[in-house]
């Protein structure tokens, strides 16, 4: 059971929701893709990302009536004990919090907060900055600090973006590609915000420390919506742990043998170099965009000489793009996202290789758990439909989506599109500060003898 207490700093009103989810096996039942198929679907998902408009069907040709007042919970609330609504004036800030309490086996119980604030300028057409964090702490010795930020500064001439994360933590691996694991039978498994409730006889579960350090600052060229810069990144892992290897009985796992393969540390190793980027961004808001489209390049060296465990380099492409499908409601929007990272066999540790769920806001991947695919190269494509529930101006919402994920290995007997991974779902969305459009997130996902359930805030993308 997931209990949430959330408090809109808005208006003094809060909300507290209980979320059951028992999850019996008889429940649930496992959706098999067969490869042409899931070749299909990605196909479909990444031609739609860079040609979205061959993609869409005609928008409503209603003719406009009297738009929607939009909601919110803390208007709701006020409504609920008479009390008169608050002015329609400007706000150029927004703050939440959401104490979290779980369960689960792996990390036992959970204690935390999640958080956003939400900030622009007051000039009508400025873009939204915003900071997410989060911490928690378990009874089985797990502590997990994150903080995710996209701040514009100097009339939105300079973009800060940053992903900062400290973590004592334990997470399963499966072995490299979207294939693995080989030689055995897979079970379901089920995760609550990524973290895994129950092992499967084929994880290889593993304990590291984790620290995370990137920060990039870039400038408007020009008065344009692109953005030039560069970056400084880290990743350490150390304090590393492999549960499951046994040289003495001869039980190698993935992590054991790929970085004995290529000659890394088992027990700790750094990431660290220097980016230049390239993005654009000409979203409607960037918390919750109902249209316009953001994307960015990111080309990565990391040098022996900054720290790193050997010369490599990584490329990450990453592009999102909004479209309202009515003219009538502007909260009917399909939205498409796809990204790729790039990498040269052999030349990352192996929990610093490109895998599901390390995007800066840790969301990719709905249906499976944080760190279930991995290798040298991995492509990511998702749509999302998101609608309103509740009649005209209300404060519920509901999206429903799809992914695909396709990984290779090292070794490249497995290579991109060889073998690919498909998630389905849905969610519910509450509004909860309906000037920034930020919403209560609580998503249920299925993937490939896979189910998930994610609590957030904001959007998965």
């Amino acid at each position: 059971m997931i209990a949430l207490l959330t408090f809109c700093c808005r208006g003094h009103s809060f909300l507290t929701t209980y979320s059951m989810i028992p999850i019996p096996h008889s429940y649930f039942y496992v959706i098999t893709v067969f490869k042409p198929v899931t070749r299909l679907i990605m196909s479909c998902l990444l031609f739609s990302c860079f040609f979205p408009k061959l993609g869409l069907a005609q928008t409503d040709s209603t003719k406009k009536s009297t738009p929607c007042v939009q909601k919110d919970l803390p208007g709701v609330v006020r409504e609920w004990r008479h009390k008169p609504p608050k002015k329609n004036v400007f706000k150029n800030h927004s703050l939440l919090f959401i104490p979290t309490v779980a369960v689960n086996p792996t990390s036992g119980f959970m204690v935390g907060v999640a958080g956003q604030y939400i900030t622009r300028d007051k000039k009508p057409k400025s873009l939204y900055s915003f900071v997410q964090g989060s911490v928690f702490v378990t009874t089985k010795k797990h502590f997990i600090f994150q903080v995710k930020s996209n701040v514009y500064t100097d009339q939105d001439k300079i973009l800060l973006s940053g992903d900062w994360r400290f973590f004592i933590f334990s997470q399963p691996t499966y072995g490299l590609s979207t294939n693995a694991p080989q030689g055995g039978t897979l079970q379901r498994h089920y995760s609550i915000n990524g973290i895994p409730t129950k092992d499967d006889s084929l994880v290889q579960p593993m304990k590291f420390n984790h620290i995370r350090f990137y920060q990039t600052v870039s400038k408007r060229i020009r008065k344009s919506h692109l953005y030039a810069g560069i970056g400084y990144h880290l990743d350490y892992y150390y304090g590393i742990q492999d549960l499951r290897l046994d040289t003495a009985a001869e039980m190698l796992t993935s992590h054991y043998a790929y970085n004995k393969a290529y000659g890394f540390s088992q027990t700790k190793y750094a990431v660290s170099g220097v980016s230049l980027n390239i993005s654009g961004d000409k979203r409607d808001n960037i918390v919750n965009a109902s249209k316009g489209y953001y994307f960015n390049v990111n080309w990565r060296v990391n040098p022996e000489f900054l720290g790193s465990a050997g010369n490599s380099s990584l490329l990450g492409l990453e592009w999102r793009s909004f479209h309202r499908v009515s003219k009538k409601d502007n909260r009917k929007v399909l939205g498409f996202w796809a990204m790729g990272n790039f990498s040269k066999a052999g030349k990352l540790p192996y929990l610093a290789l490109p895998s599901l769920g390390y995007d800066q806001r840790g969301k990719a991947g709905r249906g499976y758990t944080q760190g279930r695919f991995r290798g040298p190269n991995m492509v990511y494509a998702e749509t999302e439909y998101r609608f309103p529930l509740s009649r005209c101006g209300g404060i519920l919402g509901g999206v429903v989506f799809a992914n695909v994920t396709t990984a290779d290995n090292a070794a490249k007997t497995t290579q991109l599109f060889d073998n690919m991974a498909p998630g389905v779902g849905a969610g519910l969305r509450i509004m909860v500060d309906k000037l920034s459009k930020s919403n209560l997130q609580i998503d249920f996902g299925v993937g490939r003898k896979s189910i998930g359930v994610y609590i957030g805030v904001a959007e998965t993308f």
